[in-house]
C-alpha cells in the first residue's frame, strides 16, 4: 500500500517508511500475510505513553491552578478511545490500516478500538522517526483542538473519570483495570475486565473492546458504590 497520501495529510514525511507500515499493520492482517513484517501492538504500547506525556504536559501548562485529580480527568477524556478513533477518521487513517478480510468487513464497535490503537501506534512511529517535537506538533494539530468540545459538552464526566474521582476521594488511590478473560476470534472478541481498588475486585464488565469493557466495569462499580 502507498502511504504517501497519508504523509501529506498529516504533513509528516517518514524517513523510515517501514515504521509507518508497522504502525498500520493490524495483527489480523499478519494471520493471512505472515511474510508482511510486524504488527502494531508494540508501537501501540509506546504510543500510549507518548500520548499521555504530551497531553499531560499540555494540560499542566494550560491549567496551572487545577489540581492533579481534575487534570487526570481531563486527560482521560482527551485520550478516550472514542476521541482517538474520531481523530483517526479525520486524518483518513481508516483507509490505510492493513486488516484481514474478515476484520475489514466489521464496522462495529471493534473498529473504533482498532482505529484508536492505530492512532497510538502511528504516534509512536512519529516519535521514533522524528522525535518528541514532531510528535507534539502532531498531537497539537489533530487531537488537542477537541479539548474545547470536551469542556463545552462536559465529556470529561464519563463513567471511568467519575469513578476515578470517587475512588480517589474515598480511598486515596487510583482504580486499576485488569483484563480477566478474552473470548472469541480476533474480529469478534469479547473482553471481561475487572476494576480494582488496591487488591480488591469491586466490579466487572464486558465489551467488544478492552475500553468498552472498562467503561462497563466502571458503571457497575459506580452502581455498587
Amino acid at each position: 500500500m502507498d502511504f504517501s497520501k497519508l504523509e501529506k495529510e498529516i504533513s509528516i514525511e517518514f524517513k523510515n517508511k517501514s515504521l509507518l507500515k508497522e504502525a498500520l499493520t493490524h495483527r489480523s492482517y499478519l494471520n493471512e500475510n505472515p511474510q508482511e513484517g510486524r504488527q502494531n501492538e508494540r508501537l501501540e504500547f509506546l504510543g500510549d505513553s507518548v500520548l499521555e506525556l504530551i497531553t499531560s504536559e499540555f494540560l499542566f501548562k494550560k491549567y496551572p491552578d487545577q489540581a492533579e485529580g481534575q487534570l487526570t480527568v481531563l486527560r482521560a477524556a482527551l485520550i478516550n478511545y472514542q476521541i482517538l478513533a474520531r481523530v483517526a477518521r479525520e486524518i483518513g487513517l481508516e483507509n490505510y490500516i492493513l486488516l484481514s478480510k474478515g476484520e475489514a468487513k466489521d464496522t462495529g464497535k471493534g473498529r473504533e478500538a482498532i482505529l484508536a490503537n492505530a492512532f497510538e501506534a502511528l504516534l509512536a512511529a512519529i516519535y521514533l522517526d522524528g522525535g518528541y517535537q514532531v510528535s507534539q506538533n502532531f498531537i497539537s494539530r489533530f487531537l488537542l483542538p477537541h479539548l474545547d468540545e470536551i469542556l463545552k459538552k462536559q465529556l470529561y464526566r464519563d463513567s471511568k473519570s467519575f469513578l476515578q474521582e470517587v475512588i480517589q476521594e474515598k480511598f486515596k488511590v487510583t482504580p486499576i483495570y485488569k483484563v480477566l478473560e478474552e473470548n472469541g476470534p480476533d474480529h469478534q472478541k469479547i473482553f471481561r475486565v475487572g476494576v480494582y481498588v488496591g487488591e480488591k475486585l469491586i466490579a466487572e464488565g464486558q465489551g467488544a473492546s478492552k475500553q468498552e469493557a472498562e467503561v462497563s466495569a466502571a458503571n457497575q462499580a459506580l452502581s455498587a458504590l
